[in-house]
């Protein structure tokens, strides 16, 4: 249910921000980046910055903080998926308690806006209207294209008003990298589950919820990362090589935690045998 005052002032059609956990958040991240007290985008932000941050008002992560759940962006630490981690370990928080383990874990929403801040576009000033809403020509005026879309499906204004290749080569370069990283993501999962596997082998098998603490915190880590890339809604393009390095920390940190699991599970088969004897 987006209308035209979410992104536009109804009385001279400027682009504005209204959501006012997003006022919150981007006040917190550009203190934390920039070093600018009190940013208000709404008077500070140029005309192109605003043709990202209408849409960041809403393709974002968050969470609902505290009892009266608070709509929140969790970004005091930056956007990077370790920073928003770091934010929730630091307060504690927990989307729910995973079934099988038993692990404190997180849901990420849809992440566009912390990805898309990443990547190759937003560092050459490409704004997300560029892409997703490319300009074209209505009569003599022309216009940002509202029939919001994926860039592929229009690539001869969304893509090749900066890239003259081909439309073919550049459709081949998306696909390229998207299936990439759903290769990598399927790693992730099959790392992950056999994490579940161990932990709920360990558990079985006598050993403490002590002894497993290693292994669910990285749980949470791994999980985190990978659903990090898999609600972000690009499969990898907005910001490839970040998405290739958070799905190569998931993978890294699921097989760690799966070691720490066996471990623990041999260690305790040891502890038992010498009690035994």
């Amino acid at each position: 249910p987006i209308a035209c005052i979410d992104c536009h002032d109804p009385k001279t059609m400027d682009l504005r921000v209204t959501r006012p956990a997003f006022l919150i958040g981007i006040k917190a991240l550009m203190k934390k980046e920039k070093g600018i007290d009190n940013y208000d985008p709404n008077t500070m932000a140029t005309r192109q910055e605003m043709r990202s941050l209408v849409c960041a008002q809403c393709h974002v992560e968050y969470y609902f903080k505290g009892e009266r759940k608070l709509l929140t962006y969790p970004w005091a630490n930056g956007i990077k998926v370790e920073q928003i981690l770091a934010y929730y370990d630091e307060y504690d928080f927990k989307d729910w308690t995973h079934a099988e383990t038993g692990a404190l874990v997180l849901k990420a929403q849809h992440p566009e806006f912390e990805m898309w801040s990443q990547g190759i576009h937003a560092r050459s000033g490409v704004a997300c209207a560029d892409c997703h809403m490319p300009y074209k020509r209505d009569g003599a005026v022309k216009i940002s294209d509202h029939h919001v879309r994926s860039p592929v499906l229009n690539m001869a204004r969304a893509c090749q008003t900066c890239h003259p290749q081909p439309e073919e080569e550049l459709k081949a370069r998306v696909e390229a990298i998207q299936d990439r990283t759903r290769a990598l993501l399927t790693r992730a999962k099959e790392a992950l589950v056999q994490l579940y596997d161990a932990v709920k082998s360990a558990r079985q098998r006598g050993v403490s919820e002590k002894a497993l603490e290693a292994a669910l915190r990285l749980q949470r880590s791994a999980q985190f990362r990978l659903d990090f890339v898999a609600a972000e809604n690009s499969m990898g393009f907005h910001a490839p090589q970040e998405a290739a390095r958070i799905l190569a920390e998931a993978i890294d940190y699921a097989r760690q935690g799966q070691l720490a699991a066996l471990t623990a599970r041999e260690d305790n088969r040891l502890s038992t045998r010498n009690v035994k004897q």
